[in-house]
């Protein structure tokens, strides 16, 4: 995990208080019945089960490397009956060698900013999207973090390392063959962009 700074999984609490229906969001970034996905550090799901419920009876590979937060998330799903939610123990550098089919959408929330070596991840991401797949990268805006509170407190990674929507695209765009189709507002603090491959 040393390599992916910054990116520690908050609790459940205060994910509610930022995103109340996950869902809703999940919704809004594009994802529909049908839809193969492939979460990349999952945590223990506060988006890979509203993902699963959206997408059944399509799976989702929920991949993270922490064993315990897999756990829990398992735990979660049998709770939920949610049985198309496949956890996968892995490191995201690799994520070809833990999803073998092609997935429809790639989602990574919150943890671009933590990641160093972003040419070895872009390129794993893109190799596991199907030939229309989409990639949906959540980000924090670029506010100073006093400003990002969550229940009075400030949330987020350092300012220093926030990412605006421009670098971003550049950064996947520079390292892929994919390009951004649209750019989504996610109140209050965060965006999304979507990419696909270039025709």
């Amino acid at each position: 995990m040393e390599r992916f700074q910054n990116t520690s999984l908050p609790d459940w609490d205060w994910w509610g208080k930022l995103w109340p229906t996950p869902g809703e969001t999940l919704r809004e970034l594009g994802l529909s019945t049908g839809d193969t996905v492939v979460e990349i550090g999952c945590g223990n799901g506060y988006f890979a089960l509203p993902a699963a419920r959206i997408v059944a009876p399509a799976p989702v590979y929920a991949v993270d490397l922490d064993d315990g937060l897999l756990a829990e998330l398992e735990q979660l799903a049998d709770q939920q009956r949610i049985d198309n939610v496949a956890t996968v123990r892995g490191d995201a550098r690799e994520l070809s060698a833990h999803v073998s089919d092609p997935v429809d959408v790639a989602l990574f929330a919150n943890a671009f900013h933590g990641v160093d070596d972003r040419d070895e991840f872009l390129t794993e991401v893109e190799s596991v999207l199907a030939d229309d797949g989409r990639f949906v990268v959540v980000n924090w805006r670029p506010l100073p973090r006093s400003e990002t509170t969550v229940a009075g407190e400030p949330r987020g990674p350092p300012t220093e390392l926030r990412l605006g929507p421009e670098e971003t695209a550049a950064i996947v765009e520079d390292a892929t063959g994919l390009a951004v189709t649209a750019e989504i507002d996610i109140p209050p603090y965060h965006y999304a962009l979507v990419f696909e491959r270039r025709a």
